[in-house]
């Protein structure tokens, strides 16, 4: 299901990379998951042709919402490899710099250019926290894509070990226990800078106590590469 973000988001299920080690290898584990996510940012996702394709495609989306009342339609074979390719995507509207929208995926359930579509119409007319967007914020409003790599878990004992894990500015988390989960994109770093305020309101947003704590706690983590006009 999507999910909707400003940093209190609640997400969808965590991708297979999120898979419970084997008893005894979490070290190897987190060593994996360094490499793992090391591969995935060796280089951009996207050159500067396809991120601005992605940004016309939400704008056309959107366009298309306030004309019809319905996400806009691609040819998606028209498009380029990279963007046909299944990948999970945010999108962020804003409006005079304050947040107007923001809906995505943590996983990957359909080419990108149709998730961009999709979370671009989404996120201007369905975002729960905000009215529809109106044609009269349409030549103010300002598009953010955030395209987001598979999420790796990470491998713990105890909250020292998971904090000493993080990279501020560059990760994103998804955080589950207790039949709960939440997320924040990297850009939440900007409001949160240290990473015990991090987690403490991470844990929060999921509906757990900011000092929770449990052996059942698991963290995975994402990267985004993130563009908009």
């Amino acid at each position: 299901m999507p999910s909707t973000d400003d940093g209190r988001a609640r997400t969808a299920q965590p991708t297979a990379a999120g898979a419970e080690p084997t008893p005894g290898t979490k070290a190897c584990a987190a060593d994996s998951a360094k490499a793992s996510l090391g591969a995935s940012l060796g280089a951009s996702l996207l050159d500067a042709s396809q991120r601005r394709r992605l940004l016309d495609i939400a704008q056309a989306s959107i366009r298309h919402g306030l004309e019809t009342g319905r996400p806009g339609t691609l040819e998606i074979t028209a498009e380029t490899a990279a963007l046909q390719a299944p990948r999970a995507a945010f999108v962020t509207l804003e409006l005079k710099r304050r947040l107007r929208g923001c809906i995505g995926h943590l996983e990957a359930t359909q080419p990108l250019a149709l998730d961009v579509s999709d979370n671009a119409f989404a996120a201007a007319f369905r975002d729960p926290r905000f009215p529809p967007l109106a044609l009269s914020e349409l030549a103010a409003l300002s598009i953010k894509v955030s395209v987001l790599t598979p999420a790796v878990e990470l491998a713990f004992s105890d909250e020292a070990g998971l904090l000493a894990q993080l990279v501020p500015g560059s990760d994103g988390l998804i955080l589950a226990d207790a039949g709960r989960r939440g997320t924040f994109l990297p850009a939440v770093w900007e409001q949160l800078p240290a990473p015990e305020d991090f987690l403490r309101r991470l844990k929060e947003k999921a509906g757990l106590r900011p000092d929770h704590w449990s052996g059942e706690l698991r963290v995975w983590r994402y990267r985004t590469e993130s563009f908009g006009d």
